[in-house]
């Protein structure tokens, strides 16, 4: 991370400790697995027991049509109820799943952050992503955890109004860049946030280079960068 400063301008964060570091994330690791667990279960057991549901109620409605007035509009409603409570476990299992990058990419992955954090967000979220960038896995599923980090740093700044996250290929490196108008933040008065810790082990982790501003007047930026050590084809 760059100690260069300027006026009015801070390096927002300083490394985590490393026994510090190991103990914080092994137990980020750990909370990891259980969602991950609960999502294959809510997807893989509960979703298809309402599916088998669905299709029992849909036999008894072709028995009973003929001796039952009106079984199949009230069969209709419930298989209505099931579609909509199978389509909002999707959606919980995707929000519980960390590895939502690895099966869907870092585009849509972002694109559902981006759109969970405008439901709360009075102000305005921009997301620009570089069609023609591709970051490998590994390094996407980096970007992923700091960008959503930074997201939630910048919603809770005051005065905040304006998040832009930019994902961009730069001189032969992938970038991510997240800037946002929220107040100045003097990180030489103030401990770091938990955020901040995370969003420095995760480019610690993968020695990516990352630099955090802040500056009077000018609201706060993160960049994010690594190698793209391949060419990158369409």
């Amino acid at each position: 991370m760059s100690d260069q400063r300027h006026p009015n301008e801070k390096s927002a964060t300083q490394p985590l400790p490393p026994a510090l570091a190991e103990k914080l994330f092994a137990a980020l690791n750990q909370h990891e697995t259980t969602l991950a667990l609960v999502s294959r279960q809510l997807h893989d057991d509960v979703s298809q027991v309402l599916s088998a549901v669905g299709l029992q109620l849909d036999a008894m409605r072709m028995d009973f049509r003929d001796t039952a007035p009106g079984v199949d509009q009230r069969a209709a409603e419930i298989q209505n109820m099931l579609e909509r409570a199978i389509d909002q476990l999707r959606d919980i299992s995707n929000e519980l799943n960390p590895s939502i990058v690895e099966r869907a990419g870092l585009h849509f992955a972002l694109e559902r952050l981006a759109g969970k954090a405008r439901k709360s967000f009075p102000g305005t979220l921009r997301l620009h992503f570089d069609s023609a960038t591709h970051v490998p896995t590994a390094q996407a599923k980096i970007f992923y955890k700091i960008a959503e980090c930074a997201v939630d740093e910048a919603l809770a700044r005051p005065s905040c109004s304006l998040i832009d996250v930019q994902v961009k290929r730069s001189h032969g490196d992938f970038v991510l860049e997240v800037n946002d108008n929220g107040e100045f933040e003097d990180s030489d008065s103030n401990p770091p946030s938990l955020g901040r810790l995370l969003i420095d082990y995760y480019a610690s982790k993968e020695r990516f280079a990352l630099t955090m501003k802040c500056s009077d007047g000018q609201g706060n930026t993160l960049r994010v960068s690594c190698p793209a050590s391949a060419p990158e084809t369409s």
